[in-house]
């Protein structure tokens, strides 16, 4: 396996994320007036700091993808997650009938990035299964929720000192 695959993911990765981080904020305002519910809404601060902290996962998988030539199970599992991630951004945009962060970017940018991860790990013998699906929703879906609180938290104590 060469750096190819985990590099595409990781700068497909970036490039979506970073047009979702942009947009967060207001699809979490759109959300909140839509529902009532004003728990959802999100700075953008608070939007670039979960970003940036689900990035250093995203990082670290694809860099485990390097060293284990493809074996690594949180590489499987980020490739997988992420290739299910694009299903959850149509559904979302399906759902509000209309934009919300990281659509634009999630079938032209972080879909070629997976597949090429994925291509990549069939042609070295180590084909993505539907538990490497699993796994990438059992780590990454809670993960986000995460760098979301953690987001939140940062600027709280921000905030207080300030």
């Amino acid at each position: 396996m060469s750096w190819k695959g985990p590099t595409a993911l990781f700068a497909a990765w970036v490039i979506h994320d970073f047009e979702e981080a942009f947009a967060f904020s207001a699809s979490c305002d759109r959300l909140a007036d839509r529902t009532g519910i004003e728990q959802l809404r999100i700075t953008p601060q608070q939007s670039w700091i979960a970003v940036g902290l689900m990035g250093i996962l995203v990082a670290a998988a694809c860099g485990r993808g390097v060293r284990s030539t493809g074996k690594s199970a949180t590489y499987r599992a980020v490739v997988a997650g992420l290739e299910a991630h694009v299903v959850t951004h149509l559904g979302g945009s399906v759902a509000q009938r209309g934009y919300t962060a990281g659509v634009a970017t999630v079938l032209p940018i972080m879909l070629p990035g997976a597949l090429m991860a994925r291509r990549e790990l069939q042609r070295d013998g180590c084909e993505l299964r539907f538990r490497d699906t699993v796994n990438g929703v059992a780590l990454l879906l809670p993960a986000a929720l995460v760098c979301q609180v953690v987001a939140r938290l940062i600027r709280r104590v921000s905030a207080v000192k300030n």
